[in-house]
């Protein structure tokens, strides 16, 4: 069985996610060690930034299929080839929409027109690439009958796997297996192709569905880890790899994927995108182990499988405790970041060091620790304003206020205050005043770290801004996070980090 991620492709569409090539690279390596098959790494036609970080990770990372989108077009297949060329084992993957709704209003195509683009640009990426994936988009909502044909033709033309998204989540779970079924009954030639689903979760039924395709015959599933993706998401790689696993007596497949990696990788991907795991998620989310209920603890203490399918070792919740203190170096430091995932710089294992040094003044140093000052330090914009330094007064029967200090864009010092409903509010207020900017604050979330008094806080929030569309027409959303012992100071990291990408996609203008 074969695990296609999506995670640095139709993961990145999340609303208000935008990793750089950087960033891409170390989601990529860390996909690597999870032991994916295929990574699908970017749509390089979209932007040569993009293009960039894909041909990196094709040079850089090991082991997986690396993967390129393209529509079906000249311009973007050499794109992709463009980008994926140098990879140890490269892949082009050529979609185009087959439903009537898509071709009437999207396309404005007809069917064979369509169906002649397909033959064309398929036999296109064959020539330059071995390994070619095709996509009929919005599969679901096509009549059966074009999508045997459209189906054939790719595989006429050179693609080693087809396969079958449901692109809007419409299905559900016996009607997409019953497609499946159809497939490999009425398409001609389908035995010299992998049948791959794509299933988006506006249902809910992304990972039921994928299970019912894959029952139903299909060999590739495409997912993204913690589910993430347009609109509702995708299905969640964690729950496809561990329904494989806990239900290998059904289902009588699995995969290469390691799962003691899962967890770890759950949280680097949270970290770098800012997209906060739910904590009821399934696999992943924080109480997903957890056990309130007096006759669950009883059970679970007596023995573990009465109330969970699954050991938390087998996703690697249950490593042996990190040790760091204040007395501990540098190098001990470095050792252990790069056994977390994470290949730091010179300069950026400093910059962490020193906040390193900083926490353990104080208290014993976690991984969960350690990975929150990574994405503090590492994962932001460049810098347009700085925190310099944040005081708040406040109290039942004071008016909270705040001062705030920021280092302004050519280095100058920058001093205002203002008071609001609260002091994380005033602080907000009082950082508007000197950047001159007054975004929506839709989404603030705080979450601990870790548990004690002295607990690292992490802050997640989203901003609208009005005045720059996105591609829809509607307003782009921007999100910040920041992690401080303090929850005020990391709320003011969140509010600056989600400002100065603000900024940034204005060019830096204030």
């Amino acid at each position: 069985m074969l695990i296609f991620d999506t995670t640095l492709r139709d993961g990145e569409q999340t609303p208000g996610v935008s990793l750089t090539g950087e960033e891409k690279l170390q989601l990529a390596r860390q996909l690597a060690r999870l032991g994916v098959d295929v990574i699908e790494a970017g749509f390089p036609a979209a932007s040569r930034g993009d293009l960039e970080a894909v041909r990196r990770i094709a040079l850089e990372v090991e082991g997986p299929r690396i993967c390129a989108l393209a529509r079906a077009r000249e311009e973007d297949i050499r794109a992709a080839w463009e980008a994926v060329r140098y990879a140890e084992k490269p892949r082009i993957h050529v979609f185009i929409a087959t439903s009537r709704i898509h071709l009437e209003h999207k396309l404005r195509m007809t069917r064979e027109e369509v169906l002649a683009r397909t033959r064309e640009m398929v036999a296109l990426a064959s020539s330059l690439c071995q390994d070619v994936e095709f996509s009929p988009e919005d599969a679901s909502r096509t009549e059966p009958g074009f999508l045997y044909e459209i189906l054939e033709a790719a595989i006429e033309a050179g693609a080693s796997t087809v396969n079958i998204p449901d692109t809007v989540g419409y299905a559900l779970p016996e009607e997409f297996a019953s497609l499946i079924r159809g497939i490999r009954k009425n398409v001609p030639g389908i035995e010299r192709a992998t049948i791959s689903v794509h299933c988006h979760d506006d249902l809910g039924l992304a990972v039921a569905n994928s299970l019912a395709g894959v029952a139903a015959g299909a060999r590739q599933v495409e997912c993204t880890v913690n589910g993430l993706g347009e609109r509702a998401g995708n299905a969640a790689l964690e729950e496809i790899v561990m329904a494989l696993l806990v239900r290998r007596d059904l289902l009588g497949l699995s995969c290469g994927v390691k799962t003691e990696n899962i967890a770890r990788t759950s949280r680097m991907v949270s970290t770098i995108t800012g997209v906060p795991v739910p904590p009821n998620k399934a696999i992943v989310g924080a109480n997903a182990f957890a056990h309130e209920s007096g006759v669950h603890q009883d059970g679970v203490l007596k023995e573990r499988r009465t109330y969970e399918i699954i050991d938390p070792k087998t996703i690697g919740l249950a490593e042996s405790k990190l040790v760091l203190g204040k007395l501990s170096g540098r190098h001990a430091l470095k050792e252990r970041l790069q056994g977390l995932g994470w290949r730091l710089s010179e300069e950026e294992l400093g910059r962490v060091f020193a906040r390193f040094k900083e926490l353990a003044e104080k208290k014993e140093v976690t991984e969960a620790d350690l990975e929150a000052i990574v994405a503090d330090e590492l994962y932001r914009p460049p810098e347009i304003y700085h925190l310099e330094q944040v005081q708040v007064v406040c109290g039942d029967r004071g008016i909270p206020t705040a001062t705030v200090r920021l280092r302004g864009p050519s280095g100058e010092e920058l001093v205002d205050a203002d008071h609001g409903t609260g002091p994380v509010d005033a602080v907000y207020r009082a950082i508007n005043r000197i950047v001159g900017e007054s975004p929506k604050l839709i989404e603030f979330s705080i979450k601990a770290i870790t548990g004690g008094l002295d607990a690292i806080g992490e802050v997640t929030i989203t901003v609208e801004a009005p005045e720059l569309a996105g591609p829809n027409g509607r307003p782009r959303h921007f999100s910040g996070q920041g992690a401080s012992t303090d929850i005020v100071v990391a709320s003011a990291k969140a509010y600056l980090n989600a400002l100065n990408k603000l900024l940034a996609a204005k060019g830096g203008n204030p």
